[in-house]
């Protein structure tokens, strides 16, 4: 960023400032990522003028974007963009449209991703498990990776994971993956296979036979509630 604030505001005010660009970012505001095909939507502009647009606020540092497969998903790039927005629009009296997941319900609610948990299921879990600093931010020169804390060591123990194990493996330890229908992350990696396995193990979820659909039991809706707050539905949601 320019050392000058008055320099330095008036490029981020003129980044926002044109109307598509406006319209990604408040699109980005529900916390969900999105890829630059659908913020083309979103901004009513067409694909390639939405990749300008996003590289701009990229230069901006307005948002990040994340690599998952074959896709590229764009966020804010923090909460204080987010809160200048937010704090934008009560200015204007108005509010960002929320973000509406068109994934099969079933899929959406519990589903396995390779060997672990997603769909809003695994979001709940990994919000959850920030939220109690169980896991957090690897050092700086393991990009995009978690490790798991003392208090989310003794947790995890608690409940059968081996975390010795999970880290002898030759494979990432734990990190953010992208959730493809909530747009959120759920936890990847070793940990995440190993949370897979005791919730199965446990009997808190069943698989579907015939998909990727997981089923929370009551058994597991109970332990839920009361061993993270996590309140689920009988049908998942």
């Amino acid at each position: 960023m320019n050392s000058h604030p008055d320099l330095a505001i008036s490029r981020i005010a003129a980044a926002i400032g044109e109307p598509a660009r406006s319209r990604i970012l408040y699109g980005l505001m529900d916390g969900h990522a999105r890829t630059s095909t659908e913020l083309a939507v979103v901004a009513e502009v067409s694909p390639s003028t939405a990749s300008v647009h996003l590289s701009l606020l990229r230069d901006a540092d307005l948002v990040t974007v994340a690599a998952q497969g074959k896709h590229r998903y764009y966020s804010l790039a923090g909460s204080n963009v987010a809160n200048a927005l937010e704090g934008l629009s009560v200015l204007a009296g108005v509010s960002p449209n929320k973000f509406i997941p068109n994934t099969p319900v079933r899929l959406r609610a519990a589903r396995t991703c390779y060997d672990h948990i997603a769909g809003r299921l695994g979001v709940l879990l990994h919000n959850r498990f920030k939220a109690l600093r169980w896991i957090s931010a690897a050092p700086a020169d393991i990009d995009g990776a978690y490790e798991v804390t003392s208090a989310g060591a003794r947790a995890f123990e608690s409940l059968g994971i081996n975390l010795g194990e999970a880290r002898s493996l030759k494979r990432k330890f734990a990190y953010p993956c992208l959730d493809w229908s909530e747009r959120q992350p759920h936890i990847g990696g070793a940990v995440g296979a190993a949370i897979l396995k005791t919730a199965l193990k446990l009997k808190w979820i069943l698989p579907d036979l015939d998909s990727r659909c997981l089923q929370v039991t009551s058994r597991g809706r109970r332990e839920l509630k009361t061993r993270f707050g996590i309140e689920v539905s009988e049908h998942g949601s």
